[in-house]
């Protein structure tokens, strides 16, 4: 739904409908993930990891409410008394199930009443001048939240307990991994990374600035279950030298033996996916892997996790042109058959799925599926500046944090391009994440 900067010259109508479409498809989405169970399970904390999920519908109001009604609209604040409990810095995850949160149904009326006030100011504004309002950036940053919220949400369900209350059909098999190169050669030299032109783009996405890259091989495809399987048969969580000392020590303490939601049994691996237990998918990307583990199958491997230069090289650079694509495929937005996004299936397609999707140079399923580990700390780009509020990207900046890309089957087109940037520390399983490796070419 975001586009390039020829977005720009869109008159204020186009602009408007864009806008407007962003922000009702991520509405649809928040009201399926949160429709599709009962009360007690919109109140009740499924892990500490997560806020109930009343919590993250009220949340997505209140930032629409700051931003849209008071800092675009000028409006007086509809419930100033409930910023603080909707604050993320203020209350950790673990603590929000203590809070006085709204009840269901008066967050399902809060939610409607503001977003109801937000389109009668969208209808009328003019999305020109200011950078808040210039190409309609804070309801494209909005709908992005609120996708992003979305998506934590889906994690939610996966870790909530019970009977399947989301379902999907199985992702298009186009998968042809057996006939692809295993990996694909990336030549060295200049590219351009990160954007200043993408109007939605967010702060730590820009500027736009030249990296040179010396050449390096990527694997065509993320790596597989199968190839996970047997990483765990040849002894991998036992072995200490796979790991960095942080990460043998994660494995050790939590008792860590394979992904998180795989059990063995009957002489299998099983996996439970929103409810459902089923065999691992052999075929399937491997998912809700941390930091550590992917790091480990790659010195296992004798390879690498990609920089996260590589892998934006890897996504958008076109060799012949020499120009950075919005895209692997181009700088048209996603369509179903260019990736799988936007919870359209609740799970990966088939590694090598997607041909549509590929990259200049033929690496596939660079966009949706799994978010991506990379080898790199999340560090701001050369010129970064803030904007709209430090405590989005800022805040987060050191060695605490390494980077994903790439977005999975969980993430929605808006908040999902080659220059977006995701981030999480190094433990963290419960995310769909997976990864593909590199090496040198050398």
């Amino acid at each position: 739904m975001t586009a390039p900067d020829s977005d720009r010259t869109l008159d204020g109508e186009a602009l408007r409908r864009r806008a407007e479409q962003a922000l009702r498809a991520a509405r649809e989405r928040t009201h399926t993930l949160t429709t599709c169970v009962d009360e007690p399970d919109l109140t009740a904390q499924h892990s500490p990891l997560m806020s109930p999920l009343v919590w993250d519908l009220a949340h997505i109001g209140n930032q629409e409410e700051q931003w849209l009604l008071r800092a675009v609209g000028g409006h007086d604040a509809l419930r100033p008394e409930i910023d603080s409990i909707y604050d993320a810095f203020e209350h950790p995850r673990a603590e929000r199930p203590s809070l006085p949160l709204l009840a269901p149904a008066e967050a399902r009326g809060y939610v409607h009443e503001v977003r109801g006030r937000v389109l009668d100011i969208l209808e009328r504004i003019e999305l020109r001048g200011a950078p808040l309002v210039d190409a309609g950036f804070a309801f494209g940053m909005i709908a992005q939240h609120e996708q992003q919220h979305d998506e934590t949400m889906l994690i939610t369900h996966q870790l909530r307990r019970g009977p399947a209350a989301l379902t999907a059909p199985p992702p298009p098999d186009t998968a042809d991994g057996a006939a692809l190169p295993e990996e694909v050669l990336v030549p060295g030299g200049p590219f351009t990374m990160g954007t200043s032109a993408e109007p939605w783009a967010l702060d730590n996405e820009r500027p736009a600035h030249q990296r040179l890259v010396p050449a390096f091989h990527i694997d065509t495809t993320p790596v597989t279950n199968g190839a996970y399987e047997r990483f765990i048969a040849d002894g991998g969580y036992t072995e200490r030298r796979w790991w960095t000392a942080e990460g043998w020590a994660y494995v050790r303490e939590h008792g860590l033996a394979a992904p998180l939601f795989w059990r063995r049994e009957g002489g299998q691996w099983l996996r439970r996916r929103f409810g459902v237990t089923e065999p691992v998918p052999p075929g399937e990307p491997v998912v809700h892997v941390s930091w550590y583990e992917a790091d480990a199958y790659a010195r296992w491997a004798g390879r690498r996790l990609p920089t996260e230069e590589e892998w934006e090289k890897a996504a958008r650079h076109d060799p012949v042109s020499g120009r950075s694509r919005r895209y692997p495929w181009g700088d048209a937005d996603p369509t179903p058959d260019h990736a799988n996004l936007g919870q359209r299936h609740l799970r990966p397609a088939p590694a090598g799925s997607y041909p549509r999707g590929a990259s200049p140079l033929g690496v596939r399923q660079l966009i949706g599926d799994v978010w991506e580990w990379t080898s790199s700390d999340f560090l701001p780009y050369p010129g970064f500046r803030a904007f709209p509020y430090r405590e989005y990207s800022e805040v987060f900046f050191g060695l605490a944090y390494k980077v994903l890309r790439g977005g999975s089957f969980a993430v929605d087109e808006v908040a999902c391009r080659g220059t977006f940037r995701n981030w999480d520390l190094p433990v963290r399983r419960q995310i769909f994440s997976g990864f593909r490796t590199a090496r040198d070419a050398s």
